[in-house]
């Protein structure tokens, strides 16, 4: 090993750091539960069971949990939001993962407060140039920008139940 790398035994992997990392792990998670049958919260439990009973892998991100945890909840609406805005193409046509990208950075411009809407469509598209095809980035982009002019309204309705249910 070179100098200053050298590894303790037993000593537990180095968490992933950002959230650019964090987004890339849920939507690794996303793909591997949908290639699975599994649901993404199964998956999260899952991995949360292995790093916690072995030293040697890694804990998840608290935000991949989050924002696997979340598209799971809200995925029926996620889902009917994508698919309102796919012009020519069917949710189940698009590659598996263009909709885990397309699913978490839906989830995090309606969910997530504390992203802004640009940096959740920024993100998604780094995501599909390093993940995907080369048409993907611009399909995940036009789609975002469709959905990106809703959200202020599906924001403030929800809002408005919060408001009503206290």
């Amino acid at each position: 090993m070179p100098e200053g790398k050298a590894s303790k035994p037993g000593r537990r992997s180095q968490p992933l750091k950002g959230r650019h990392s964090a987004r890339k792990r849920a939507v690794d998670l996303l793909f591997e539960a949908e290639a699975r049958g599994m649901s993404p919260v199964e998956l999260v439990d899952v991995r949360t069971a292995l790093a916690e009973s072995n030293p040697d892998v890694a804990p998840l991100h608290p935000y991949t949990a989050g924002v696997a945890r979340g598209v799971a909840e809200h995925a029926a609406h996620i889902d009917e939001l994508i698919t309102s805005h796919l012009q020519a193409w069917t949710l189940d046509r698009l590659p598996a993962v263009d909709r885990a990208i397309l699913r978490v950075a839906v989830w995090e411009l309606l969910y997530a407060e504390d992203v802004p809407e640009p940096v959740a469509v920024d993100e998604a598209v780094e995501l599909a140039k390093e993940l995907s095809t080369d048409d993907s980035p611009g399909f995940v982009n036009g789609v975002l920008g469709q959905v990106m002019l809703v959200t202020p309204q599906i924001r403030a309705a929800a809002q408005a139940v919060r408001g009503a249910g206290t």
